[in-house]
């Protein structure tokens, strides 16, 4: 089985950065992909920013891009959502997922982030 464990959620005021961090351990082999999501009260959870494990392509919603940035570090396991240009609209707990056609798609707890003045 596969864990993520999420990890620098936080209070930011409008225009400020936050990076996330997504450790995965376990039986890995089998993800392809990584994503972020995040769900805002009374919102449906959304795909904010996906990465594949073999060539790297990344992916956006439009309402983040050009603002945040996924990234990951293949020896250390981790994936990254670099936030900048925060907006009080980002607030929302984010998510981390595998996505794995093998053993089913794996997520993360959260992490809470909360844009606010």
């Amino acid at each position: 089985q596969v864990q993520l464990v999420e990890s620098g959620g936080g209070l930011v005021q409008p225009g400020g950065s936050l990076r996330l961090s997504c450790v995965a351990s376990g039986s890995i082999s089998s993800i392809y992909k990584m994503c972020w999501y995040r769900q805002a009260p009374g919102k449906q959870r959304e795909l904010v920013a996906s990465i594949t494990e073999d060539d790297y392509i990344t992916s956006y919603a439009d309402s983040v891009k050009g603002r945040f940035t996924i990234s990951r570090d293949n020896v250390k396991n981790m994936v990254y959502l670099q936030m900048n240009s925060l907006k009080p609209e980002d607030t929302a707990v984010y998510y981390c997922k595998g996505v794995s056609h093998l053993m089913g798609d794996y997520w993360g707890q959260g992490t809470q982030v909360t844009v606010s003045s």
